[in-house]
């Protein structure tokens, strides 16, 4: 009865762990974007605290928003998170009625999209799309989402000028492109903080575009929000820049596969509350990661961070074993109901068990002891099988804890080997 109680619980066990899967992979794949781009730098910061959570972290470079979501569709490509631009893709919507595929973690940073030009292009600064006619302008690698959204707000403007062929080298040829001449203009969506943007706001002879119709751009497109650069935030030294410039943004998701297990999806949300939390130049601290303002599902882990924090049992375990716990408390929960009745029960069917060894061989003995009280009794016999009986009990295995037991179940057939040897010599002379 006690080993099929334990083994019913094991099974149980075992079901619910297979069901419920509470120990994810301790590998993560991310996608990022271009090298000196800001998808790559948010990625560094992240990589050593999953790593500190026990998560090996591959950062797999990319040429940006198009790729990075080629792949999380991919399961064989192996990308599991990956960085994405709003306004780029919107197969997985919270409108479809389809089962998503890609689930979102949450908005992470507003990315403006930053369109610089050589000063020498143009004789008064522009500050609407449809003045760049004829203009040369790179938008990046093919992979990126920056040529999909100017071209979007191109055709917008009425302008037909396309821009540069996209080409797969990394951005900072274009860089040096623009900074030499043989680009009019270079746009990148990115945040604030990536490198080639920082470059370019100091370059001398590189001006950026001031979107005069910010305001409208962002009534006419949901996934844009008007932003304003402030004068001397580059560099209030030099007074950099020497005027308010107006922007507009999309912003950058974290997003991941539906399959990537819970576990890591609440990692990856609490991380990027330690990394994006901070605030810039377009957010205020606290205001990033939001659950505002994606184009793909939220994950129901990223819904319950949002609404109630880390879970509690994470603020005083490990975070493992806190995963465990938290995934697993509908089956333990049952169980410990369970336990707590056989808690009293088992010790004495523990102990009912045991003495059973012992208490067993004392109907032999009764029965070997009812035949010698009775009349004709055939006293060899007797002699033999109690015997037999004793050295039986000699291989009966107890815990020392129950050894008296034993003992007197050994003196109480020692007590009747001394009847029947009485019963034997008071038979001897009658016999005679």
């Amino acid at each position: 009865m006690v080993g099929g109680l334990v083994l019913a619980l094991v099974l149980l066990l075992g079901l619910a762990w297979w069901a419920l899967d509470p120990t994810p992979t301790k590998r993560l794949v991310i996608a990022t974007g271009p090298e000196q781009g800001a998808y790559v730098e948010f990625a560094r910061r992240y990589k050593p605290l999953l790593e500190a959570q026990g998560v090996a972290v591959e950062l797999r470079p990319s040429q940006g928003t198009r790729q990075n979501l080629q792949w999380l569709r991919d399961p064989a490509s192996g990308v599991q998170a990956a960085f994405v631009q709003s306004g780029v893709d919107g197969d997985d919507s919270a409108d479809s009625d389809a089962a998503p595929t890609l689930l979102s973690l949450g908005s992470v940073a507003p990315e403006p999209l930053w369109l610089f030009y050589r000063e020498a292009a143009a004789r008064t600064p522009p500050t609407r799309l449809s003045e760049l006619e004829g203009w040369r302008i790179h938008t990046g690698p093919a992979g990126g989402g920056t040529g999909t959204l100017l071209r979007r707000l191109a055709a917008a403007n009425g302008l037909t000028t396309p821009p540069v062929p996209a080409d797969q080298r990394e951005a900072v040829h274009a860089v040096v492109e623009l900074v030499q001449g043989r680009i009019d203009a270079l746009a990148m969506v990115s945040a604030a903080d990536a490198p080639l943007v920082q470059y370019l706001l100091q370059s001398p002879g590189v001006k950026l575009f001031d979107f005069a119709q910010s305001e409208a751009y962002a009534r006419r497109f949901a996934f844009l929000t008007p932003q304003l650069l402030p004068r001397g935030v580059v560099d209030l030294a030099t007074d950099q820049p020497p005027a308010d410039v107006r922007l507009v943004a999309a912003t950058a998701s974290l997003v991941v596969r539906a399959d990537l297990h819970p576990a890591l999806q609440q990692l990856l949300v609490q991380t990027a509350g330690a990394v994006h939390a901070g605030g810039g130049w377009f957010a205020r601290p606290g205001a990033y990661p939001n659950p505002e303002a994606s184009e793909f599902p939220l994950s129901d882990e990223a819904a319950r961070h949002y609404r109630n924090g880390p879970p509690w049992l994470q603020r005083h375990l490990p975070f493992w074993l806190a995963n465990v716990v938290d995934r697993m408390w509908l089956v333990l929960l049952p169980l410990v109901a369970v336990l707590l009745p056989l808690s009293r029960v088992l010790p004495p069917l523990i102990t009912l068990r045991l003495r059973s060894r012992v208490y067993r061989w004392y109907a032999h003995l009764r029965s070997l002891e009812a035949e010698l009280d009775g009349p004709g009794a055939d006293l060899a016999s007797l002699a033999e099988r109690l015997d037999q009986l004793d050295r039986q009990t000699e291989k009966i295995g107890v815990p020392l804890a129950y050894a008296h037991e034993l003992y007197d179940l050994r003196a109480h057939i020692h007590g009747v080997r001394k009847r029947l040897a009485q019963r034997v010599a008071g038979a001897q002379p009658a016999a005679s």
